[in-house]
């Protein structure tokens, strides 16, 4: 079965395998990221990594305390499932970044091909790059992260997915 099948409405992304995270999933490993950063800091701003980072670093930045949050906006998924042309559509603000990063957390939600995450350390060399979820290819780059997958899982986050309708399996059977 594919993922379209197993998964009306959503794109179907490849052979990959398919690891869906719900809402209360998603706050769990945002929240452990947290715990776990509270010894690498402190820190004096979050920068979110957009779209995907925004959500992470509003649930830590309630639970490090930290009130400054930037954005940092970079499009590299143009058609949902399949990775485009890496394009920087707003840089951090200047009066933000000092000595290459130094003092900032960035946040994102995953770490895949590394693309992004070589954007962010060649303008923040000095930050601490921190992800919920790391595939192989990108975790050398990031310095805190919760979960490993593999290269080949697909994730499909919370807001990617909308509850739905599902008949039973004795249905699919028939």
């Amino acid at each position: 079965m594919n993922a379209s099948e197993s998964q009306p409405g959503l794109a179907q992304p490849g052979p990959e395998k398919i690891f869906p995270v719900s809402w209360e999933q998603f706050h769990r490993d945002s929240r452990a990221l947290a715990w776990r950063l509270s010894a690498a800091g402190p820190f004096e701003g979050i920068i979110a990594i957009t779209r995907g980072g925004l959500v992470p670093a509003a649930i830590v930045a309630r639970e490090l305390g930290i009130r400054i949050v930037e954005t940092f906006c970079i499009a590299s998924y143009h058609e949902e499932t399949k990775q485009g042309e890496l394009r920087v559509l707003k840089g951090v603000a200047d009066g933000l970044v000092k000595d290459g990063g130094m003092g900032l957390l960035v946040v994102d939600d995953l770490v895949d091909t590394g693309r992004t995450g070589q954007v962010v350390r060649e303008r923040l060399p000095n930050a601490h790059f921190a992800t919920v979820y790391a595939k192989p290819k990108g975790r050398p780059l990031v310095d805190t992260y919760i979960t490993e997958v593999s290269q080949d899982t697909w994730i499909y986050f919370p807001w990617d997915l909308d509850l739905a309708f599902r008949p039973p399996i004795s249905d699919a059977a028939r």
